[in-house]
């Protein structure tokens, strides 16, 4: 392990202007002009922002942040849902999946920075300012009169909507204990999990019923009010310091370099195989440009920056590397079968979009009944390693499971092989965050937390485009078999639920494809591409456990002054009830 303080005197020595190690980091120094050929340092206070509170006031701030985070999942569920309807009305084909890939291409690369604003301007802005930029997105999103206007809409809501999971994790570690934090946790990702539960079946009756638009619409009430609950009744502490020093704060070239590094990195992943070809050079190049921007952000970072987005010394910490590679495989599998379970459903089997949707709840209400229960024991024992690898063994072992899967096999055996699932990744969801806040000093756990949902979207991008390349070169090389033009083939790859049991007779010939070539490509190709997506997942879950096993070390799961913030705040309930008792007596 890096020995910092050394590291970083042989860093001021060669002139590097970073902070000391030995003073405390909530002390940041910005340079301010006092002329223009003279200028000072004027230290600003990155204010603690821990804030305990007792039992009755967690309650409406739980209420408020949970009901945020149902409605980023609410969201992102229900768009996957109505893919094929938005496509449909605007007949926008293979261009409509980028839809949800504008999403998560500005959730993702906007992930970073909110870790690190949230320590300047506080957390109650930063989570204000997340929801209202999404609620922008999303209004703009109904409105939208082509896909191309839909596109750049959701992208503006990805760059609020992504942050909201982030910053709830964060307030909950400001104002709840490290060894109760598991607890309190699960209530925000058994919010998510409802989300993603609801989405489906809601967002599919009111693309059927109404309008797909109004999936856009429907949230944006709730979302008002959950907005001005947390603006109304968080009491965090302000922080210090006036605008234009906060502003000074600011890494603004690292904040450059982190949205078009991520940028330049995913764009390329959405286009291979779909856009363009994996080996072409507008792929290729912009994959380089982007390698290229991150190694730049984090010389940058490591040597100039006063304030870094992401403080490089975190990477010290062999827990916290641990943590981000299994939350990196972490996303990738979950999205995977976020992603591929319900089209497996409504290809092989034939549902539509709402059933597919519920056929997932047996995985989301395991998952987060797992969540809960290990949240639970974390808070009894204090120990949440051993919850960590046997999660990733569990979900290894049901995705090899669903690696099986084809359309004759029985429904009961898919729902115990997705029950299964749920409880594998239930048991990885809170048990990695804690190990990362517990690893590191209190300064640092926004960043560590935003970060650890920054690789986690990432890992999920990764899943859409390695799954994509999977399934669309098993349909092309068995489509190739029957001699069919190469319109046919592309329609197929970009609808896959033209092969389908319920596809009319009539469609297919406009294809030059029968129900019995239809069916052949479904039982080889299909089924072949959803196994290796499969065998993929439970290789890379195989992984994980090993890596948790030997990377993520135990932590105590309490600081030195956490006894003294429970008293107080059992001491301001108890001046709060008193308060109340004389104002009766009046």
């Amino acid at each position: 392990m890096i020995d910092l303080p050394s590291y970083i005197s042989t860093v001021e020595s060669y002139g590097f202007n970073k902070l000391p190690y030995s003073q405390p980091l909530s002390t940041v120094t910005t340079r301010v002009a006092e002329s223009p050929n003279k200028s000072v340092d004027t230290p600003l206070q990155l204010t603690d922002q821990t804030n305990f509170l007792p039992f009755r006031k967690l309650l409406p701030i739980f209420a408020s942040l949970a009901l945020c985070c149902v409605i980023s999942a609410f969201d992102s569920a229900t768009v996957a849902t109505i893919m094929p309807t938005i496509s449909e009305a605007f007949n926008a084909g293979s261009v409509a999946a980028w839809v949800p890939s504008a999403y998560m291409l500005t959730s993702t690369s906007f992930q970073p920075l909110y870790g690190r604003f949230s320590d300047i301007f506080g957390r109650k802005s930063a989570l204000c300012t997340a929801m209202a930029v999404y609620m922008l997105g999303s209004l703009a999103a109904g409105f939208s009169k082509s896909i191309v206007q839909l596109i750049i809409f959701r992208g503006i809501a990805g760059a609020g909507g992504g942050s909201i999971q982030s910053m709830s994790q964060i307030i909950v570690g400001d104002i709840v204990s490290l060894r109760d934090r598991g607890k309190y946790q699960g209530f925000i990702s058994m919010a998510m999990g409802l989300g993603y539960a609801l989405g489906p079946p809601i967002g599919g009756a009111l693309a059927q019923s109404v309008s797909w638009r109004w999936c856009f619409w429907v949230i944006l009430p709730v979302s008002l009010c959950a907005v001005c609950v947390v603006f109304f009744l968080l009491p965090l502490k302000p922080v210090q310091g006036n605008v234009k020093e906060k502003l000074m704060a600011v890494d603004y070239l690292g904040t450059l370099l982190t949205i078009f590094g991520s940028v330049l990195i995913l764009l390329p992943l959405n286009w291979g195989g779909v856009t363009f070809p994996w080996n072409s050079a507008i792929v290729l190049e912009t994959l380089c440009l982007g390698v290229i921007f991150i190694f730049l952000f984090c010389l940058w970072e490591c040597k100039c920056a006063r304030l870094p987005i992401i403080p490089m010394h975190i990477f010290s910490y062999m827990t916290v590397v641990g943590v981000y590679i299994v939350m990196f495989i972490n996303g990738f599998v979950f999205f995977s079968s976020l992603y591929y379970l319900p089209q497996f459903f409504q290809v092989a089997l034939g549902y539509s979009p709402i059933q597919s949707g519920a056929f997932l709840l047996p995985a989301l209400i395991s998952q987060q009944a797992a969540n809960w229960a290990t949240g639970l024991i974390v808070i009894k024992t204090g120990r949440y390693r051993t919850s960590i690898y046997a999660g990733f063994i569990t979900w290894a072992i049901s995705c090899g499971c669903l690696s099986t899967v084809r359309a004759s096999t029985s429904k009961g055996v898919i729902v115990v092989f997705m029950i299964l699932s749920g409880v594998g990744s239930g048991q990885t969801l809170q048990t990695t965050l804690i190990a990362a806040q517990a690893s590191v000093p209190r300064r640092d756990m926004s960043v560590v937390t935003a970060v650890q949902n920054f690789i986690k979207l990432l890992g999920g991008t990764f899943a859409q485009a390695v799954g994509f390349s999977i399934i669309n070169n098993s349909l092309r090389s068995d489509l190739s078999s029957f001699s069919l033009s190469p319109s046919t083939i592309t329609a197929i790859i970009d609808k896959p639920e033209i092969l389908g049991p319920n596809t009319p007779t009539s469609t297919l010939a406009q294809l030059g494809l029968t129900h019995s070539i239809t069916s052949d490509v479904l039982s080889h190709g299909y089924a072949a591409g959803f196994q290796w997506v499969f065998i993929l997942n439970a290789s890379l879950a195989a992984v994980a456990a090993i890596v948790s096993f030997f990377m993520i070390k135990h932590h105590e799961l309490s600081r030195g002054d956490e006894d003294q913030l429970k008293v107080e705040a059992r001491g301001a309930r108890c001046d709060d009830a008193k308060a109340q008792d004389g104002t009766e007596k009046v």
